[in-house]
């Protein structure tokens, strides 16, 4: 008997592919299916389905770690921001009174 490489259907057989044999006397084939126990044995799309899982779990932490910074990171600017503003307001009372006080001394001297 000599095996082709043809593979048959294994949607019946779930993940263990099926191979048809035929003699080489006969025309007629017979079928034969590989039996592996599901825990020994996986096919190569499992592993690439759970390789492509364990990849995108990696990036979603790096991701969510990254967003993570990046949140801090504007907080920080944001309160630099809005002390920058405090002191540019006081800063500005400061010298809107000033102006004042001079336009009030100016003012007297012109009388």
């Amino acid at each position: 008997m000599a095996v082709t490489g043809d593979e048959t259907e294994s949607a019946a057989t779930g993940d263990i592919p099926a191979y048809q044999l035929r003699s080489p006397n006969s025309g007629l084939a017979q079928s034969i299916v590989m039996a592996a126990s599901p825990g020994n044995m996986q096919s190569p799309s499992s592993q690439h389905a759970e390789e492509i899982t364990r990849k995108r779990e990696v990036r979603l932490m790096k991701n969510r770690e990254a967003a993570r910074e990046c949140r801090r990171k504007k907080k920080e600017y944001v309160k630099c921001l809005e002390n920058r503003v405090a002191v540019l307001e006081n800063q500005n009372k400061t010298l809107i009174e000033e102006l004042k006080a001079l336009k009030d001394i100016y003012c007297h001297k012109a009388e």
